[in-house]
């Protein structure tokens, strides 16, 4: 092992102080990812490119994602939590600005991957650290932090649009993001962990998903698929399966999204009262009803309560999953964590555009179908994934 690995047993538990900068954490990457939101069209105009080699561009933000999060699990190990958190947080209300003013195609290309790959880094350090204060804690917290996040999108989002809307141009939109990225960085810094891994003194720097981890990351892949293709496709969708003017039709995420968020805020509760296993089952029947309500509903308002349904019964399994990967014992917590974030971000990158493909093949309806049997799988495989839970 590296001599500049840190050992985690020299450090006391995390408490109240490490559980809030855990939170801030999880506010911070909500918040950047969903200011771009916004930005999306700006950029789009800036480029002067045409919706498909739009959506070409908008992949160097996963795979940047995809790229740096195997790696920062061994970062976290080696460097600790504090260090990769900072790192990526620096790198990311860096790279904001820079959404807001490419103006070639390979100039947007690259701030996306920066933009990605800082969000990737930061997902799997603030996970980690999740896993870790959780464990000290002795109670369930993994949804609440999950629900930072979604807490963190809404007023990214909502902020960035608001500010565009008084006039405020989108540079200096996005300094002001920036801004409040480092203002939770620096309130949360002594609470942030200066270790990656409490137990593993002797951390490898790979090692393959296997047994447990491997089916964790798969059925993570599917749930984040599922929220992929209500992001992508449900507007589309409400538009030409139910007739939904194309002002509403982003109501139906909206629903999502606000389902999605409370079912977090609340799912340190329900996981506490029902445990793990349940709420794997039941998210995962739920949100294979929602699907299919989605799709059969015989009227605009059920069709809309399905991508609600959907948002509730996804909101807790994957906080879940995350619970059990820093209890297995096949790998190491950081490196597990790694690739089970990786496996899942892979479905919203990969999922969608499959989606669409049975979509011109087939129907967006048959593609929703198929999501709901994911769902379902996971349903039914989960509790052997989440038996720790």
């Amino acid at each position: 092992m590296s001599s500049i690995s840190i050992d985690a047993s020299q450090h006391a538990p995390s408490g109240s102080r490490e559980q809030w900068s855990t939170r801030a954490v999880f506010l911070v990457a909500g918040l950047a990812m969903a200011a771009w939101a916004p930005l999306v069209p700006f950029a789009k105009d800036r480029v002067g490119v045409e919706e498909g080699a739009f959506g070409v561009l908008l992949l160097c933000l996963g795979l940047g994602s995809i790229l740096a999060m195997p790696v920062t699990g061994i970062l976290a190990s080696r460097h600790g939590c504090r260090r990769v958190t900072a790192c990526a947080t620096v790198v990311l209300a860096a790279a904001v600005p820079l959404l807001a003013i490419a103006d070639t195609v390979v100039a947007l290309a690259l701030s996306l991957a920066l933009f990605g790959a800082s969000v990737g880094t930061l997902d799997v350090a603030m996970n980690i650290q999740a896993v870790m204060v959780e464990k000290d804690s002795g109670r369930n917290m993994m949804s609440g932090f999950h629900g930072l996040f979604s807490v963190g999108g809404i007023f990214g989002a909502g902020g960035v649009s608001l500010l565009l809307a008084t006039g405020l141009s989108p540079l200096n939109a996005t300094f002001i993001v920036s801004a409040m990225l480092l203002l939770l960085l620096l309130a949360s810094w002594k609470g942030l962990l200066p270790y990656g891994n409490r137990d593993e003194a002797g951390t490898p720097a790979f090692v393959m998903p296997r047994g447990i981890v491997l089916l964790i990351g798969l059925l993570c892949f599917l749930v984040f698929l599922g929220e992929g293709a209500v992001l992508d496709w449900s507007a589309i969708f409400l538009i030409g399966a139910h007739g939904v003017e194309e002002t509403q039709a982003g109501f139906g995420y909206t629903l999502f999204a606000v389902a999605m968020a409370i079912g977090r805020l609340f799912g340190d509760h329900l996981v506490k009262a029902m445990g793990g296993t349940r709420i794997v089952v039941l998210g995962g029947a739920l949100g294979a009803l929602g699907f299919c309500l989605a799709v059969f509903a015989p009227t605009q308002p059920l069709a809309f309560a399905g991508f609600l349904l959907v948002g509730l019964g996804a909101s807790n399994i994957v906080p879940v999953f995350f619970t059990a990967a820093g209890e297995q014992k096949r790998m190491p917590q950081s490196l597990a964590i790694a690739a089970i974030t990786t496996m899942g971000y892979a479905g919203i990158l990969v999922g969608p555009a499959a989606i669409g493909f049975v979509g011109q093949h087939w129907s967006l309806a048959t593609g929703f179908i198929l999501v709901a049997i994911g769902l379902a799988f996971v349903a039914i495989t989960g509790p052997i994934a989440s038996r720790r839970g």
